[in-house]
């Protein structure tokens, strides 16, 4: 009796204080900046190589002196404006316009090619919008709960809880060589040790400039290697095509009886990409392949997977707008990024004032509420606007990125010059562009590297404060349950990465699991 009354006290505060950040934000002004935020996510994402983290890293340089609700909405909007956006050329070309519609384009051009571009943008639309809603919905059950929790974590924890971040951003961006994602990652954590370190204030890896004592900032360097580095990227490479295409508002307007035959495609693909979100530094690209992956395993139309299958599509686009919100659970409740547009999202909110991590739910526990209902109103914005305006902004397609590209430089520049204001910044900006370009085309993942530039301050400052009280006995790490779950963890992401200790493990489990049905069958 007691746990009932205390579950219904504590879905009543949620939904009080959800309540209270819904009238907050029912404005107007709020709901103008949802609608723009949206929208310019929208064709940010539909435009290939303009990612969603280039699009908040840029924003957040324009937003950085608005108010913290006005930038975060606007923000918040735009990352799921994006990677719902980039379903469209998906669809439409084949192209990806984010990393995350990568799985999108398996099904989604197959059905445009079909003649059905119409409903296949129709059930992306759907899915999205039921993946946000199905991701927000944890984001609020689940960050207060975990926030709470996360007040057990200590320095010790802490360590492990990083270092097991660049590994399973490093396994899972990179899976064909996870060692590059590793490299990609330590490269991030280099990154992040130049400047004054944060115990005894000395000097590392400045060589003798006064502007690097205080560190590498992170969205200059954000900026450059997902935004420089595109422009540079898109000189290298040959011009791309102009792209004609168009779609009457009736065949974008998804089916009823669509959404109802794939109820549980949906359930399953926004479980899958929250989960996937909640891990450190992953993103929404795997949220979408995992979905999928699991989605074609229990269909029972395998085999129109990859040619058109509506369920693929729908699993797709559900999975990578799950992660979005999942993404943000481990931001507010642990201050770490669970994607890379996560990860700028951190940086807008600490700019902003708000200062996410394990006492959030103790300093101003709103906060996570009033980030749900920005979710919410992201959410409506793209069911709403996807389908009235995709007919329009299917004409973005036709816009070369040759001409879009001087633009993005611009942004770039001024966006690292008005931080601080000072030129360094903005040199920092190109030396990452070019540093990010030199390593995408060695097919480094980019996200690792994100990841250790904002774990690395945790990383370096846990792993001192650890040593220094523990005075270098390694073996107390042993006494702390969590710390040893998250080395376990590490080992065992180590350890699976490696094709043939992967496929030794797995037979031995198999010759383990057959004796043992041996003799549960003879005995």
């Amino acid at each position: 009796m007691e746990s009932l009354l205390a579950l219904t006290n504590y879905f009543y505060q949620t939904f009080d204080l959800a309540g209270q950040a819904f009238v907050k934000f029912l404005t107007w002004e709020m709901g103008l900046l949802v609608i723009a935020g949206t929208l310019l996510g929208m064709a940010i994402g539909m435009l290939p190589g303009l990612t969603a983290t280039m699009g908040v890293a840029l924003l957040t340089t324009i937003t950085f002196k608005m108010e913290h609700d006005s930038a975060l909405i606007i923000l918040i909007c735009l990352y799921v404006g994006a990677i719902y956006g980039g379903s469209r050329s998906a669809i439409l070309l084949n192209i990806p316009g984010t990393p995350a519609n990568a799985a999108t384009t398996l099904d989604g051009h197959p059905l445009a090619m079909a003649g059905k571009a119409g409903p296949a943008m129709g059930i992306a639309t759907t899915g999205s919008f039921f993946g946000t809603m199905i991701g927000m919905f944890f984001l609020a059950t689940v960050a207060p709960i975990l926030a709470e929790y996360a007040l057990q974590f200590q320095t010790h924890e802490f360590f492990w809880l990083a270092l097991f971040g660049i590994l399973i951003s490093g396994q899972l961006t990179a899976m064909e060589d996870p060692l590059k994602g590793w490299i990609a990652g330590f490269l991030g954590l280099a990154v992040a040790m130049v400047g004054q370190e944060g115990l005894y204030m000395t000097n590392r890896f400045t060589f003798g400039y006064t502007e690097m004592q205080g560190g590498i900032n992170l969205i200059p360097a954000m900026v450059g290697a997902f935004g420089f580095s595109e422009v540079i990227s898109v000189m290298y490479n040959r011009r791309a095509e102009v792209v004609k295409s168009s779609a009457a508002l009736r065949d974008v307007i998804p089916k009823f009886v669509d959404v109802i035959k794939y109820r549980r495609t949906i359930a399953r693909s926004g479980l899958l990409g929250t989960i996937i979100g909640v891990i450190p530094g992953v993103g929404e690209d795997i949220g979408a392949w995992v979905s999928y992956a699991a989605a074609r395993r229990v269909s029972k139309e395998k085999e129109k997977f990859g040619k058109g299958s509506v369920e693929g599509l729908m699993a797709a686009e559900t999975g990578n707008s799950a992660a979005a919100p999942g993404a943000l659970i481990p931001v507010l409740t642990l201050g770490i990024p669970g994607s890379a547009p996560a990860a700028v999202l951190l940086a807008a909110m600490v700019i902003h004032g708000v200062k996410p991590g394990p006492m959030i739910m103790i300093e101003s526990p709103n906060i996570i509420y009033e980030v749900v209902v920005m979710m919410l109103f992201a959410a409506a914005a793209i069911l709403v606007l996807g389908i009235m305006v995709t007919p329009l902004l299917i004409k973005v397609l036709a816009v070369r990125r040759e001409r879009l590209m001087p633009v993005v430089f611009v942004l770039c520049v001024i966006g690292s010059y008005a931080i601080q204001q000072r030129m360094f910044d903005v040199w920092v900006m190109v030396l990452f562009g070019v540093g990010g370009f030199l390593l995408r085309e060695m097919k480094y993942p980019m996200a690792p590297l994100v990841l250790g530039i904002v774990l690395g301050d945790i990383f370096d400052k846990s792993f001192r404060r650890s040593w220094l009280i523990i005075d270098g006995e390694f073996s107390f790490y042993f006494t702390r349950p969590i710390s040893v779950v998250l080395m376990a963890l590490c080992v065992i992401t180590v350890v699976m990465s490696f094709s043939p200790t992967r496929t030794l493990i797995l037979r031995g489990l198999s010759v383990f699991r057959l004796s043992y049905w041996r003799r549960k069958k003879d005995g």
